[in-house]
């Protein structure tokens, strides 16, 4: 383990920040999927929201592994940069929930091709934080955020 790893884990505003980092790159370029795994608790889900031709709209439900899986093909064709425009965290205890706003752009110089909001719920335990869900749903026609 990279020790950066274990400090990524000590506060939420660092866990969420290295999420970004992990799946953030040119095209082509590997992603640290090991850091990203070592963030995430071994139970962890995500869940992408799919708009649909008709404007309907269905979930997909990922294990860490599977959300790998699903991206690698993506980031191989595709530079990706997703960084946090703004964050918002609400912590009871050993329980968090971060809304994160995003945005997405082809390399960290052009235009924006996506924003969108991640919902991140992270708990406290064995001395760091952990990644137990990620929701995620992009803007787009009607849907849109303002930021606070």
């Amino acid at each position: 383990m990279n020790p950066q790893w274990w400090q990524d884990t000590q506060d939420i505003p660092t866990i969420v920040r290295a999420i970004y980092e992990c799946i953030s790159g040119p095209a082509g370029a590997p992603r640290d999927w090991a850091r990203f795994r070592f963030l995430q608790h071994p139970q962890a889900r995500s869940l992408r929201t799919v708009v649909e031709p008709d404007g309907g709209t269905r979930s997909v439900v990922f294990s860490v592994d599977s959300y790998i899986e699903d991206v690698t093909p993506y980031f191989a064709a595709n530079g990706f940069f997703e960084v946090e425009i703004d964050q918002r965290v609400e912590r009871f205890g050993q329980v968090a929930h971060v809304w994160s706003h995003y945005e997405a752009r082809e390399s960290p110089e052009s235009p924006v091709i996506k924003r969108g909001a991640n919902s991140i719920q992270l708990c406290f335990e064995h001395g760091r934080w952990w990644v137990f869900s990620t929701i995620w749903d992009n803007e787009r026609d009607g849907v849109v955020f303002d930021l606070w």
